[in-house]
């Protein structure tokens, strides 16, 4: 199961927010043990840094995003992908360069805390506690 997760998702690791952190940090283990194929929208590793830095510091933001590289594969973000952004009904550009992102890279499932900005979107998003209670049933079959 390909899955990619929203910057908040990520943030609520790096950055240690309760009470989201518990269950972003299973979808990590999850990653991190192979048991779904995770990845990341490009945009959304500028925007780590650059949110990172500022909250912490630079070096903590250089160390996040190597460890992150490691973990999580990356969905591209090109021209088609922006310019297609550009004529979509969502109103969050950003939020629409990042499902475009997953629908061509053949992601199954957006894993965020802000479905609503995803609502437009083929590739389906759910919650975090939606993907684990959902993965937990898929792995007693």
């Amino acid at each position: 199961m390909k899955v990619l997760l929203d910057t908040n998702i990520v943030l609520d690791v790096l950055l240690e927010r309760s009470p989201f952190v518990k269950y972003a940090r299973e979808i990590f283990l999850l990653a991190e043990s192979q048991k779904i194929d995770a990845f990341l929208c490009a945009t959304t590793v500028t925007t780590l840094h650059y949110l990172v830095g500022r909250q912490l510091n630079k070096q903590t933001a250089d160390h996040a995003i190597k460890q992150l590289l490691i973990l999580f594969d990356v969905a591209s973000v090109n021209r088609k992908i922006l310019q297609d952004a550009s004529s979509e009904p969502s109103v969050d550009y950003e939020d629409r360069v990042l499902y475009l992102s997953a629908a061509y890279a053949n992601i199954d499932y957006i894993v965020t805390r802000d479905k609503k900005g995803f609502d437009p979107s083929i590739v389906p998003s759910i919650s975090p506690e939606e993907f684990l209670a959902f993965y937990k049933t898929g792995e007693n079959k």
